[in-house]
């Protein structure tokens, strides 16, 4: 059981427990992986969906990684078959712990805010952008930031530390020249020209412009007077009838088509509106001439209740 619940390695030669750096960045630069394709797809597309599932596995990673053993860490296992072949090269585990811890209060941040919270802000942004940065530096350049920020809290200095930065100073040579900076300056300025170039010979958007007809002209068409009365005043067919009304239902009919006989947006057509009886004709009880009231129904449903 001990053996399970370790962290490192205990190698003779090495004063402290180890860890293969390789497996280690080999690991980092999977994560990376996935929490830019995540990140991007919130950014670009809106999705949050990625960047919840990747929350909760990064969690998952790093909890196993401290609180049980490395040896099991899913990115791990994974990190250290493809690295199966290479020479390992061991660093201290002490740090590589601290550093985790740092990514382990990200990775609850982020559960609290994105996964229960469903928070979207810039507090999001912040904090995937510090996770980004760590995994970056670690994949690509080997430096482990965390490892760096290790010796300002622990009186003991970190050992083996990968490259050897804690005990072999700088490479004579190793820094760069004029030469080189204006090697790399002239490379920048070259990449923002064609960058400038390629923006203004896009063959893309005459493309994109031929693709909509008439965009520009819809856009800049105003409605009639007319038209934007149709819009704007209120229906007959949305009125409440009364029962008083002596409106007959052709009329409203006819008054109907009238109004809106200009309109020239489809979905404003009216829906059908049921006829409704034509009052009855007023009689006189006093002249016995007078015809008996009757009611006109133009309908076919039950007549009207007097």
């Amino acid at each position: 059981m001990s053996s399970v619940f370790t962290f490192g390695e205990q190698l003779e030669g090495y004063e402290v427990r180890v860890l293969n750096e390789r497996a280690v960045r080999a690991g980092a630069g999977l994560l990376f992986l996935f929490a830019i394709i995540s990140f991007m797809n919130a950014w670009l597309v809106g999705s949050f969906q990625p960047t919840r599932v990747f929350v909760v596995a990064f969690l998952v990673d790093f909890t196993i990684r401290i609180f049980v053993n490395p040896r099991y860490a899913p990115s791990l296992i994974i990190g250290q078959w493809f690295v199966r072949k290479q020479q390992p090269e061991y660093v201290g585990a002490p740090q590589k712990r601290f550093a985790w811890a740092i990514g382990f209060v990200l990775a609850s941040a982020m559960l609290y805010l994105v996964v229960l919270n469903n928070v979207i802000g810039p507090i999001n942004l912040i904090v995937c952008a510090a996770c980004l940065v760590l995994l970056f530096f670690e994949t690509a350049f080997g430096i482990c930031i965390g490892c760096k920020v290790y010796n300002l809290f622990n009186r003991e200095a970190a050992q083996l530390c990968p490259g050897g930065v804690c005990e072999v100073p700088a490479a004579q040579g190793s820094d760069a020249g004029f030469a080189q900076v204006a090697i790399v300056a002239a490379f920048i300025g070259v990449v923002a020209v064609a960058a400038l170039w390629v923006a203004a010979n896009d063959p893309g958007a005459a493309v994109r412009q031929a693709s909509v007809p008439g965009a520009n002209k819809l856009r800049s068409t105003r409605l009639k007077p007319s038209a934007a009365r149709c819009l704007t005043s209120p229906r007959p067919w949305a009125t409440k009838r009364s029962g008083s009304s002596t409106t007959t239902a052709s009329k409203r009919r006819t008054k109907r088509s009238n109004r809106h006989k200009h309109c020239a947006v489809k979905r404003l057509t009216p829906p059908e509106i049921p006829p409704r009886a034509s009052p009855a004709p007023h009689r006189d009880a006093s002249d016995p001439a007078a015809p008996r009231a009757c009611c006109r129904w133009t309908g076919s449903t039950s007549p009207p209740r007097h």
